[in-house]
């Protein structure tokens, strides 16, 4: 009798577009139009989606990405680092054509500035990548809504898939028709204090954060050297972030996503889920891009305690008792 393997149950699928990130930091302060100012240093990083794979997959536990590749360097630069970090390439995709996809950061003390190209890509069918991987954690990116979206979220939700979803700065707010719709069927949104604000229209974030929590499931705020915030039914958890000397911001986000549903995925509670998030997020502030991303045992000594590793015989799904 034949088996298929890819029946299994995965942990973490997670769905989004690379980016190689081109990161100038140290700088000495703001750019203004007209002016030149020179960076302490330089690096290209793989990043986009790369980082919340990478980072999920350091910490033990079993990922496959679903995403795009192009004949062009960029492609091949991260394409050639998924490989080193191995990466599962079952839903990878390989297309001809360049499919750039590429951000130029900036980052000093004034803050970081971002800009981004993408080549577009016929987005792979969220519906069959859920199908067919079946995964405990669904973890998206950044905020995706619409009549194609809510159908995929309603899936992930039959066959008892958690949806993890970042926002990202995506130009929207919660009187875009169908962001509300898709929000109600994510279990975990983690915006940043910016987008949280921008996105309710609140002055304050704990506006921001009683809005979004009638919305969502569960509401985690990321907010820098302040650490980070947590909303479940009305239990708040506040976590502050440890005092390092950060290097690159750049991709922290997503490791702290990645810490996040590691705790989710040991079966611990919001407080502990939001404190290995937050240890993520600043272990990935020490290098160039995401390259500090913590492992188990790094993160263990971080925190000072253990989460349960990641073992072969874990229940095939997230009970209703877990579901943050």
């Amino acid at each position: 009798m034949t088996v298929n393997i890819r029946a299994r149950r995965r942990d973490v699928l997670v769905v989004g577009a690379y980016f190689a990130d081109l990161v100038f930091h140290g700088l000495p302060q703001r750019l203004r139009t007209g002016g030149e100012v020179f960076a302490e240093g330089l690096g290209l990083a793989p990043g986009g989606a790369y980082t919340l794979a990478m980072a999920v997959h350091r910490l033990g536990q079993d990922v496959v990405w679903a995403t795009d590749f192009g004949a062009d360097p960029f492609s091949a630069q991260v394409l050639s680092a998924a490989r080193r970090e191995g990466l599962d390439e079952a839903a990878f995709r390989h297309h001809p054509t360049p499919q750039r996809s590429l951000t130029v950061a900036l980052s000093g003390d004034g803050g970081r500035t971002m800009i981004s190209f993408q080549d577009p890509a016929p987005p792979q069918p969220l519906s069959r990548l859920l199908h067919e991987h079946r995964p405990r954690v669904l973890m998206l990116p950044q905020l995706r809504y619409g009549d194609d979206m809510l159908a995929a979220l309603q899936v992930a939700r039959r066959l008892g898939s958690m949806v993890v979803m970042d926002c990202q700065d995506v130009p929207a707010d919660l009187g875009t028709p169908g962001v509300r719709e898709a929000l109600a069927l994510v279990d975990v949104f983690l915006p940043n204090e910016a987008e949280a604000l921008h996105l309710t229209g609140a002055a304050t974030l704990d506006e921001a954060l009683r809005v979004l929590a009638e919305v969502t499931g569960t509401v985690v705020v990321k907010r820098g050297a302040q650490g980070a915030t947590a909303v479940r039914h009305g239990e708040r958890h506040d976590v502050p972030a440890p005092v390092v000397e950060a290097f690159d911001t750049t991709g922290a986000g997503d490791c702290f996503n990645a810490g996040f549903v590691h705790g989710l995925l040991a079966g611990r509670e919001l407080a502990d889920c939001l404190a290995a998030a937050v240890a993520c997020g600043a272990a990935a502030t020490a290098g160039p891009g995401s390259t500090t991303a913590p492992t188990h045992t790094e993160l263990h000594a971080r925190l000072g305690h253990a989460l349960p590793a990641p073992r072969a015989d874990r229940p095939s799904s997230p009970s209703a008792e877990g579901r943050v």
